[in-house]
């Protein structure tokens, strides 16, 4: 019997695919617990209807995130860190604060983004990466000054 999977299956498939499985398999499980609908035209053509769907919904995605990586590429954001006498900053740059720093600019970048490997301690100049997008990334340059 042909059915299209509504959710994955271990060892038969993944959701939206159409497979040939047996009638029993089908009748007893799949279709009992509501993890596939038997293929018939209305069926396959919803599934191709979603299919499609999804596909233009994750090319908008991408689109808006191309979108914003150009206008964060090059940007400077300027941030400022208590310092001591001697030039020893107190605490530390984090993505929180870069993200933040972004967003006073206008642009909607959540900290996860962020590409820092560790919080910055010391002031200058440095090169950030924001993963926009699953490869789609941005450099923008990070001004550390002191307070």
């Amino acid at each position: 019997m042909k059915v299209v999977l509504l959710k994955d299956v271990k060892g038969t498939g993944k959701k939206g695919e159409i497979k040939e499985v047996a009638d029993g398999f089908a009748r007893n499980f799949l279709l009992r617990q509501g993890l596939a609908k038997e293929a018939n035209k209305s069926t396959i053509a919803e599934n191709e209807f979603k299919k499609n769907a999804t596909a233009y919904h994750k090319e908008m995605e991408r689109q808006e995130a191309l979108a914003l990586a150009k206008q964060i590429e090059g940007k400077v954001v300027n941030l400022e860190i208590k310092c001591g006498d001697n030039g020893k900053t107190f605490g530390s740059i984090t993505a929180k604060e870069i993200a933040e720093g972004l967003n006073a600019q206008g642009f909607n970048l959540d900290k996860r983004k962020i590409d820092l490997k560790e919080p910055l301690k010391t002031i200058g100049t440095y090169t950030i990466i924001a993963r926009v997008y699953p490869e789609i990334s941005a450099k923008f340059t990070l001004n550390i000054v002191a307070k």
